[in-house]
């Protein structure tokens, strides 16, 4: 009877109701905590926040689990028992013994003596982005991220701490999973699971010859002991172009002509909204799923996905399909084995854009375009319209046709395959094996009837090939030791890279019809526009480094690579790129340790080289020769060979590009985690610059240029990030900031002084670039304009060499700089319950923009129609006006210079994860809807469709120049995430 009472009391007393109360303390100061969170586990929310005594009360039922958590202490869990509860909480160190990624190894981040800063990568599977570049923009002091056009699948401009090589690339280095490549468009963002950017000399020399502009350290997910997980990833988004432009009518463009001189017929009227037919509402769709799982000894995760990304210019769209196997197996407790394999097919259309619309730019005609013409000619169905009255453009239409069927395709193919093998714990040696390889095609086609440029040629061809492989062979053994408070770190490896590159391309016109595309239906091959090519590079290193600690308070890194590039001479092949970074942890000495606030306070100091050697061809040191064929169907040419002519002269001394920087920075963090600061300045200086060095004409050679070591740059900048926990419980409140400030100056240029580029519009034919020492790299140049003359309606040039003439070559000077004086960043967490809110602002402060658009689009010199800007034009003597007369003299000059300052929303995200039984009874452990908008709302001074632009693309010598750019788009995107 006892027993069988004692059964029936269980239910009862298990399903008792109380109410417990507490108060939680600091288990070290006895302070009490606010804001704690205290949730019964597993709950669905019903639980509560330490009020300002640390006091907190809750109804719950006997026996249930309470997890006790806080920002900057350990989590702990209290079975309620009774009705009074008193917890103490130890201090995490969680954040400060985070785990990072550095060159060939890892390190915790309190320990880490170099300027590496971590990418967040915990909302990217709620943010509509292509690339993965695309999460770095706005997140990391000190890395500039432009998108330099809008068009779909558009490549990125990434600069770490400014511009520092020329001709070169400025893109970082990026290593995905330990595998060295030069782009990351193939690599979905959902599969990545951690970045690091490696930012100064001193933490990026240990890659030597490809790291002076940075390291971009990317790791992706791996599978996890416990059970499967299936995750699921769908976005549907809408894109519209974020400003319209508003051009003449047909009776404002009549008059315009009039002024203009030339005569059109009477009765035309306005038939086409050109903007209407060119521009429409993009569609972005984006499936991504992955599967992952683990045993002790086994871990796999493979995931899969799918882009289909339809530009808001029709005909414009990129398409990518994506796929991962990620593996560990550790064989025995000595090794372990890891193998990657990627394999991604993208596909896209290259619209034409950043030329004027007589040469068919889109942009441009969408705005050039008379508004009286209608979009298919009136005589022959079949064609677009082209009767202008003698005007020299194509509509936008047509110019879409001309690139309508081109297509861009690339399949690339990443497998990786590792050994660790533990010979102690104290030491280990890992062999990494890895092949990059690409095939590219890029095919052509243009019918024979639609546009007058196919009728011309009777259809067009074009079939385009190429295959690039990189082998890459990693080996390195790291000796780690902990003696007492002492710990030494000694890593030694070797690296050998082979790269193959071969292509070929053969065009074709003359075709019967569209009805078949492919070069076999053209009847005229192109006898000097078809051929094949190859050619090869290798590097070779050596690398180490020696790391001393002191009880994590006093740190010394030391590292030396020296690489060996088959590009350079053998004389001058060697390149030896030192570093070394030490650290004090100050809030580790005795007289911190008063400052319970503090929790830890390191200064920094690095010094170190990096090479570069991406700015020069394959077999730069070498003479090589141009081949051109002879017409051999003319009479008398039966037998000829093709003859060739001197391509350059032979750089003997061509040796490293050199990148030396110096860094200082201090970590702050404090409030129990709850605000981190760093702060960093840092000044890198380039010597040995690879350029492309135009020889005087000597009227005896025809060797056009010389490839040598001609110039210097120097960058210098200050970065700040910070990143609070403002408030924590039930809302939580997170912000992140970051802002960088630097300076670029082009300071020695030894052969040739000054490098023109940047010409635009057909009609002024001028450079609007020039790059000379003491400037900024990609300086503007041309004339200060003063206003409009009101009694001429010219533009008033300024004399600056006071000769009495405006507008003379001696009043030419330069306009503006491109680089900004600070970018930043801000995203702002919301979380309340089940709901997060995320709001993300990026801007770039103090840039200047060359509108060359304004050029075509205003400069009122021809037939094409303009802007409703051009209404304010100056027409009578004595008038008052900003717009100069129709006919003026236009010329590179101020006039075109605007502010391309902005701030933006770069994005708005609201999730809310849906939590119930009936969810988990069905095996779903992560139901979250989520809405996000993208470049919602800009602030800017600029006129122009965007101010986040460059015609020129990546380069690093010309920036900041709008020539008929493809604008960006405002996205709005829906979409789920799912965990079975």
């Amino acid at each position: 009877m006892l027993l069988l009472t004692a059964l029936l009391t269980i239910p009862a007393y298990s399903q008792e109701a109380i109410f417990v109360k507490g108060t939680i303390t600091d288990a070290k100061t006895g302070e009490t905590l606010i804001g704690v969170s205290v949730v019964p586990k597993n709950s669905q929310g019903n639980g509560t926040v330490t009020d300002g005594d640390g006091a907190f009360g809750l109804n719950v039922t006997r026996g249930t689990t309470l997890v006790i958590s806080y920002v900057g202490y350990q989590t702990a869990e209290v079975v309620a028992n009774s009705n009074n509860i008193n917890i103490k909480l130890n201090e995490s160190d969680e954040l400060l013994d985070e785990v990072v990624v550095i060159g060939y190894g890892t390190a915790k981040r309190k320990d880490v003596t170099t300027a590496i800063s971590t990418v967040s990568t915990k909302d990217l599977d709620q943010r509509p982005i292509v690339s993965a570049g695309q999460a770095i923009q706005g997140k990391v002091a000190g890395v500039s991220v432009l998108q330099p056009n809008g068009s779909p699948g558009g490549e990125l401009s990434i600069r770490v701490r400014g511009t520092t090589s020329f001709n070169g690339s400025n893109d970082p280095l990026y290593i995905v999973d330990g595998v060295p490549v030069d782009k990351i468009d193939f690599l979905s963002p959902n599969d990545i699971t951690s970045m690091q950017i490696m930012k100064d000399a001193s933490a990026a020399a240990i890659y030597g010859s490809r790291a002076a502009n940075g390291v971009v350290l990317i790791t992706t997910k791996t599978g996890q002991r416990g059970e499967a997980k299936v995750t699921l990833n769908v976005q549907y988004g809408l894109n519209k172009v974020i400003k319209n432009v508003d051009v003449l009518n047909t009776a404002q463009y009549v008059e315009l002509q009039k002024e203009l001189g030339n005569n059109l017929p009477d009765g035309l009227t306005d038939q086409t909204d050109w903007f209407d037919e060119a521009y429409q509402t993009g569609q972005t769709q984006n499936y991504q799923v992955s599967v992952s799982d683990g045993t002790e000894r086994l871990r796999y995760f493979m995931s899969a996905g799918y882009i289909d990304e339809k530009g808001t210019l029709d005909a414009a769209f990129f398409k990518r399909y994506n796929f991962r196997a990620n593996i560990e197996n550790d064989v025995r407790k000595w090794l372990k084995i890891t193998a990657n394999a990627s394999y991604s097919s993208r596909n896209k259309n290259g619209l034409i854009t950043g030329q004027g619309s007589n040469r068919g730019g889109v942009v441009l005609s969408a705005i050039n375009t008379p508004t009286y013409a209608p979009v298919w000619s009136t005589t022959n169905p079949e064609q677009y319209y082209n009767d202008f009255y003698g005007v020299n453009i194509t509509h936008p239409l047509e110019n879409m046709e001309r690139s309508k069927n081109n297509k861009d395709k690339e399949d690339r193919l990443i497998v990786s395959g590792s050994a660790l093998i533990t010979f102690m714990p104290e030491l280990n040696f890992k062999s990494t094996f890895s092949l990059d390889r690409r095939n590219g095609i890029n095919t052509a086609f243009l019918d024979p009837v639609r546009t007058s440029y196919g009728r011309q040629y009777y259809g067009i061809g074009k079939d385009e090939r190429n295959r690039n492989t990189v082998i890459t062979f990693d080996n390195v053994a790291t000796f780690n030791k902990q003696f007492n408070k002492h710990g030494v770190e000694v890593m030694l490896g070797t690296s050998f890279t082979d790269s193959e590159y071969l292509n070929n391309w053969i065009n074709g016109t003359n075709y019967r019809s569209d009805a078949i595309q492919t070069l076999n239906a053209a009847n005229k091959i192109s006898w000097d526009n078809t051929g094949s090519a190859g050619s090869e590079w290798g590097i070779m290193s050596y690398f180490g480094r020696a790391a001393y600690n002191y009880d994590s308070k006093y740190l010394l890194t030391v590292n030396m690579r020296r690489d060996g590039s088959s590009r350079l001479h053998p004389e001058s092949r060697w390149g030896t790129f030192p570093s070394m970074s030490a650290a004090w942890r100050i809030s580790s000495e005795k007289f911190m340790k008063n400052l319970s606030w503090l929790d830890d306070l390191k200064l920094r100091a690095g010094w170190g080289k990096t090479g570069n050697q991406s700015g020069i061809d394959d077999y730069a040191y070498l003479q090589r020769y141009n081949i051109e064929r002879v017409r051999w169907f003319e009479t008398g040419n039966d037998n000829a060979v093709p003859t060739i002519t001197a391509a350059n002269l032979r750089a003997k001394d061509l040796k490293w590009e050199t990148t030396t920087q110096t860094n200082v920075g201090i970590d702050f963090t404090a409030f129990r985690s709850r605000l981190t600061v760093t702060l960093d300045y840092y000044f890198k200086k380039t010597t040995n610059m690879l350029m492309n060095v135009t020889m005087p004409s000597t009227g005896a050679s025809s060797i056009p240029t010389i490839q040598r070591n001609e110039g210097e740059m120097e960058n210098k900048g200050f970065e700040i990030a910070v990143s609070s926990k403002n408030i924590q419980g039930k809302f939580s409140w997170d912000t992140d900031f970051n802002i960088s400030f630097n300076k670029n100056k082009l300071t020695k240029l030894t052969y040739k002084k000054i490098y023109e580029d940047g010409r635009t519009s057909d009609h002024v034919n001028s450079y609007v670039v020039r790059n000379q020492p003491g400037m900024p790299l990609g300086s503007f140049w041309g004339y200060i304009s003063d206003g409009v003359d009101p009694e001429t309606g010219n533009l008033i040039y300024r004399d600056l060499d006071e000769n009495g003439v405006n507008g003379n070559a001696g009043d030419l000077t330069f306009i503006g700089d491109p680089n900004p004086d600070f970018t930043f960043g801000l995203t702002n967490t919301f979380s309340w319950k089940n709901i997060n809110l995320s709001v993300f602002l990026q801007g770039s402060y103090g840039n200047d923009i060359y509108n060359a658009s304004r050029m075509e689009t205003e400069g009122m010199y021809d037939g094409k129609n303009q802007t409703t800007v051009v209404l304010d034009r100056w027409k009578i003597p004595g008038q008052i006006t900003s717009v100069p007369k129709a006919g003026f003299n236009i010329k590179n000059s101020t006039y075109f210079i605007e502010d391309g300052s902005y701030l933006r929303v770069k994005s708005v995200s609201l999730s809310y994860n849906i939590r119930n039984s009936v969810l988990t009874k069905l095996g779903i452990s992560r139901l979250q809807p989520y809405f996000t908008a993208n470049n919602l709302l800009t602030w800017t001074k600029y006129s122009g469709m965007d101010p986040e632009v460059n015609q020129w693309g990546n380069s690093g010598a010309v920036q900041g120049i709008d020539w008929g750019t493809y604008p960006h788009s405002k996205s709005f995107v829906f979409g789920v995430n799912i965990d079975f």
